[in-house]
Parts: C-alpha cells; structure tokens; sequence
C-alpha cells in the first residue's frame, strides 16, 4: 500500500476538477456584480428600460439579484466588483448573504403564489441569482483576503452614526419644503428614515407628506454617501501597523553591514515608521509601509541578492493575504528587475545623482559655474566643518537638531524612500554631519549624509537658513567631496532628479511633439514643485545617473498608488487613517 498522502484538492473524487473550477467561478461573479452596474447605468439613463424593470420589480416579477435600474444600485454593484476583485473575503460573506436571502424570498414567492410560477422570466431570474449563489460558494477559497478586526464595530458605529446625521438632515429639509403644511414631525422624521436606510426610489410615496422631488434627491445621495461608507468601512484592509521592532532593526544592519555596498538607499530601511518582512533563510528583507490599502516597498531589498526572491515572495503573498496592492517605490536597476521577475511591471521615475569622488574634478569649462559659486562663498568668509555624529557631543546634537527644524520648509518631515527622518538619533552614529558656518562663525546651513556600505555617503537631509547667501548648499557639496577620502568616501549619492530624462532630451533638437509636450507639462508644474530645480541642482556636478523606477501590478491600480506614495513621503495628509 502506498504511504504517500493525497495532495490538496484531490483528496476526493473530483477535488482537482473543483480545484480548478474556483478562479473561473470568483472571476465570474465579478464579472456578474460588473455587469448588474452596467445595466444598472443603463437602466437609470434609459427611459424605456428603467420603466421595465420597475414594472418587473413592483408588480409580479422579479429580476436578478442586484438589477434594479438605477445608479444607487449601479455604484453598490460596482463598488461590491471592485472588492470582490480585490478578493476581500468580507465582501464574500455579504454577497453570499444577500444573495442566499434574496434567492429565499424568490423561491417562497414561487412556491406560495402559482400565478407567479406562470411567468418564466421569475424562473430565470431564480435561475441566475442560484448560479451566482453557487458560483460564489464553488469560489470561497480565492476570497481569502483579511480584512481589519475592528471593520465591523467601525462600520456599525458608521451606519448608526451616519443613518442619524441623515435623518435630522432630511427632516429639517422635509419640514421646510413639505406641501401638505399639516404633517407632523414624527412622519417627517418617519419619512426621511425611510429614504436613508431603505433606499426609497425618488418619487415613491408616504402618507401625510409631500416634500419637492429635489429633497428626495438630496437624501438619496446622502444615503448612498452613508451606505459606501459603511461598506468602505466594512472591506478596508488591515492598517499594517507593525512598525520596526529593535529585534528586527538589529537583523536589518547585520545585513547592511553585510551587504549595504549594493544600494544607496539601503539604510533608509532603518526607518522606523517602516515595516519588514525576511526571507525564509534571514539573509535578505523588503521594508515597505501599508498606506491607503497599498503595501509600498522602498528601494531594492536589503540583504544577499540570492535571498531577494524569497523575501519578495513572503511580501507579496502577504499582501495578497491582506488584500494590499503591492508596489515599489525607488528600486534601482537591480531591484527593479528581480521585482519585474515576480510578475510587476516597471516605470521609470527618474535619476539619482551619484558622484565618484576620485573622478569628480572642477577643471573645465563645464564645471565654471560651480567653480566661480564655490570662490564666491569661500571669498565671503563661509567655512564648513565635517563629522561623524558620533563625535558630535550631545549638546551640541541637540542644536543642530533644532536648526533643522527651525529652517524646515513647512510643518511636515517629509521624506520615506530617501530619507531617514531622525536627525541626531544615537543608533545612526556613522552618519556624517556637514555645517556650514559664516564668517562670525554662526551656523547657516546643514547637510547630513547615511552610510551607503563601507566607502559611501547618500544625502539625508538638507537645510539652509533663508536669510544666508545662495550657494552654500553647493560650496558644502564640494567641501565635502573634496575631503572625503579623509572619511574613507569613495562616492556620493546626491538628490533624486524626477523625470530627468525629460528635461534632458525634450530640449534637444529632434525631439518628438509628445516628449516636447511632457516637458512643457512639468516645466508648468515646476513651479509649485521644484522637478526642474532638482534636476538643474544635480546636473552641475555633472554626476553618474542611476535610474530608479516604481513597480506596480496593474496599471489601474497607478492612482491609488500615487496617494498612498504622496502620503508615505509626506506630500499629503489625510483627515483619516487609511
């Protein structure tokens, strides 16, 4: 007898074919909840055919689940196929509830009314909303996406709340607009609950009021507004708190002093706003942060490059576990194609600017500018002094950590890709500190720099007092990799350059209409953004550019992406948590 055990799936007859029936069967009630939006569209735009499903569903028939023509219903169907897609499994037990009791009031009509059962249409449409139904449990397994333990005390507290807030709305509108001047409060109150937690169609109506149709109107779109919140609230997926531990922060610089050579974003994944997720040996990880329902991994992964698929592996199976969308933000050229491997796509966001300091020279007439701002300060009496942070005494720390925040530009730290966001921490002691100070010897500016492996430097943070000369970041630039080789630097990463590319060919002769157009586009935007000023302040130091892309599953997916990137580096705040 055979000691070996049966593999998953064909442990009975048939499991294989079951096995293999369950991604067809998820995607077609997607596909199902798409189409119920669609005529659900048509339906509320299309006079002749909203008139015949609302005879179908207030007379003696009875259309699939979900099909009621008209654009409530439509948003909700195609709000549920957006969720069902993600694979939340919250949305799959709402869709089998709703399903499995409409399919029950259908079947008890069938049975106990016989001119019903005269009208074929009624057994076409229990035959349908059956399949979905069956569809639906054949498919359970795809729906394995988590959501948040608190979603459904939340989503109770959101339909309690906001069913109140419409209601005393509605009924201060249907007291001020009502006709029939005699109707009391309490059948005011009576009708406005109905619109809100039941959906009434615009028009149907109650006893003792008569309200303009525009109020109706008004609280149908609150109720719509309240019941997508709820189910927002309801499908959300897990916050992903689980931020840096000392345990795991400890692995992260075993490995960077291992292997932090290969990437000089490598130390941004100490941040500690930041979570991490090891491949199955230990020698390699991905640090990302869950932000609006995006797992948003940062730079190549950190470690031994043989280990970077399975770290990448447990990422994406966790976040396909949660129901995150997974991208990446800054992977260098390496990263980025051992990402593309595991089935992501690559998009180009622009250069960062690296300078190899035994090659870096000022001679030229290239290099004239730079030459004539550097005499320039230098003749001004500005001076610049480089340390470890380690040899910074505590004091004298604290200091330079509030001129930082002091000259900031704005209320928020940004940064989260390429910044590390805790100038003067103690755990970061190999960090180089560049001041700059003026001839009275007061501090003007500074610049601090994390390790890049052994023999580099990647650039912080970066702040100036407004009211000192221009230059000084640039005079503090040179300085820098003038002296470096006393600090055992041997290259520097300097800013990222947006788009680079763009704004190096689109100006060229021979450049297409549409790569000319791209660039007038972010010259425009330039000027609330500093794109262009980043790429001008990079390219005089006439550096090598190393490309860094973002990685993404699905093309629309890239908005959603974009917000919670805005987010993580600080560009947007939102009023709530997701």
């Amino acid at each position: 007898m055979s000691s070996e055990k049966p593999t998953k799936g064909t442990d009975r007859p048939g499991g294989g074919r079951l096995e293999a029936w369950r991604p067809r069967a998820a995607t077609a009630v997607v596909w199902y909840l798409r189409l119920a939006a669609l005529l659900n569209l048509l339906g509320a735009v299309v006079t002749p055919f909203r008139a015949q499903v609302t005879r179908h569903n207030t007379g003696e028939y009875f259309t699939p689940y979900l099909i009621t023509a008209g654009f409530t219903s439509a948003v909700v169907a195609a709000f549920l196929a957006v969720m069902m897609r993600r694979r939340k499994r919250a949305a799959w037990i709402a869709n089998v509830v709703l399903v499995a009791l409409y399919l029950a009031t259908v079947v008890l009509v069938l049975t106990a009314y016989g001119e019903v059962r005269e009208h074929p249409s009624d057994w076409v449409s229990a035959a349908i909303s059956a399949l979905l139904l069956v569809a639906l449990l054949i498919g359970r397994r795809e729906f394995h996406a988590k959501g948040d333990r608190s979603n459904p005390r939340l989503a109770l507290a959101v339909l309690v709340g906001g069913g109140i807030v419409g209601m005393l709305v509605g009924t201060v509108l249907v007291a001020l607009t009502d006709r029939t001047h005699d109707s009391t409060v309490w059948n005011q109150m009576n009708y406005a609950l109905l619109r809100v937690y039941t959906l009434a169609p615009a028009g149907k109506e109650y006893h003792g009021v008569l309200p303009p149709h525009w109020v109706d109107v008004v609280i149908n779109v609150m109720s719509v507004a309240i019941l997508l919140l709820v189910l927002y609230v309801l499908f959300r997926a897990p916050k992903g708190t689980e931020y840096l531990c000392p345990e795991d922060e400890e692995r992260l610089r075993a490995l960077l002093d291992r292997h932090g050579d290969r990437d000089s974003l490598g130390y941004f994944a100490l941040r500690r706003d930041k979570s991490v997720i090891f491949s199955p040996s230990g020698k390699a990880a991905v640090a990302y942060r869950v932000a609006s329902g995006v797992s948003l991994a940062s730079a190549d992964p950190v470690g031994d490059v043989e280990a970077w698929p399975g770290a990448i592996d447990r990422w994406l199976a966790q976040a396909e576990e949660h129901g995150w969308i997974p991208a990446v933000i800054g992977a260098g050229e390496e990263g980025g194609t051992v990402y593309a491997r595991h089935g992501l796509n690559a998009l180009e966001l622009g250069d960062e600017a690296v300078v190899e300091v035994a090659d870096f020279s000022l001679d030229g007439r290239a290099m004239r500018g730079v030459r004539q701002a550097h005499k320039r300060v230098q003749r001004a009496g500005y001076t610049v002094r480089i340390r470890r942070h380690e040899d910074i005494p505590r004091e004298e720390m604290e200091e330079l950590v509030a001129l930082a925040d002091r000259w900031r530009d704005g209320q928020t730290e940004r940064g989260f890709s390429m910044a590390l966001g805790r100038l003067g921490d103690p755990s970061d002691g190999r960090c180089v500190m560049v001041e700059c100070m003026d001839g009275d010897g007061e501090r003007r500016a500074l610049l601090s720099f994390v390790p890049w492996g052994r023999e580099g430097l990647s650039l912080d943070l970066m702040r100036r007092d407004r009211d000192s000369d221009n230059g000084l970041i640039e005079y503090m630039v040179l300085e820098l990799i003038a002296h470096g080789e006393e600090f055992g630097v041997r290259r520097i990463s300097l800013n990222f350059a947006m788009f680079r590319a763009v704004f190096e060919r689109g100006g060229k002769l021979g450049a297409g209409p549409v790569l000319r157009l791209w660039r007038e586009v972010l010259l425009f935007f330039s000027r609330w953004w500093q794109i262009e000023s980043l790429y001008r302040a990079n390219a005089k130091y006439r550096p090598i550019w190393e490309p860094r892309y973002l990685l993404f599953s699905r093309t629309a997916d890239l908005p959603r992406i974009g917000l919670a990137a805005a987010r993580a580096e600080g560009f947007l705040s939102l009023p709530w948590h997701r």
